[in-house]
């Protein structure tokens, strides 16, 4: 009885793979987002490998794990961020983003964190600048904090339901495995 749902469980997961696979390549960024430089590496099993950004504005960090969980750490007050030590981090079991404000010194340290649950991790990252401009629905000036505010952005309310959507996901991707360890 378990084996027609077993090979039920099976096509919908590699149709979801195949599906999911397709998405990411075919995926748009917005017009606003220029591509400054993609970078590709390898990363062991609790290991982190570090990048230093200087460019200024408001730049985009999306990274998509290749192979095994690349995590990903962002820190203006250090160059060496780990998951102790950051302020921005993407922790997904796929595509990682995180939008680096404008006002972040620079340099910004990037720590590309491989995680244990495999041995390796493969990941690519692409990096965009972000050239739309910030909405204030109070007045510029209920924002400023001193900083120039001709290179602020705005806060896209697609990444909130990006990030609710990746947390699903993620979940329902665990779920997957717990039930496919049962029966197997």
């Amino acid at each position: 009885m378990a084996a027609p749902w077993t090979s039920a469980l099976l096509v919908l997961l590699t149709s979801q793979a195949v599906s999911w696979g397709t998405a990411f390549e075919d995926e748009e960024v917005p017009e606003e987002w220029i591509l400054l430089h993609v970078v590709q590496g390898h990363i062991g099993a609790g290991n982190y490998s570090y990048l230093r950004l200087n460019h200024e504005g408001k730049i985009v960090l999306q990274m998509q794990s290749l192979k095994g969980d690349a995590d990903l750490y962002v820190s203006a007050s250090t160059l060496h961020p780990s998951f102790d030590d950051y302020e921005l981090q993407s922790v997904t079991c796929g595509q990682d983003i995180v939008f680096i404000p404008a006002h972040f010194q620079r340099p910004v340290g990037i720590g590309v964190y491989g995680h244990p649950s495999h041995h390796e991790s493969e990941f690519e990252m692409k990096v965009y600048y972000d050239r739309t401009t910030e909405q204030y629905p109070f007045g510029e000036a209920a924002y400023s904090d001193g900083a120039e505010t001709s290179h602020r952005h705005a806060y896209a309310p697609e990444d909130a339901s990006q990030e609710d959507e990746s947390v699903l996901w993620t979940i329902l991707i665990s779920i997957l495995k717990l039930v496919l360890e049962i029966l197997f």
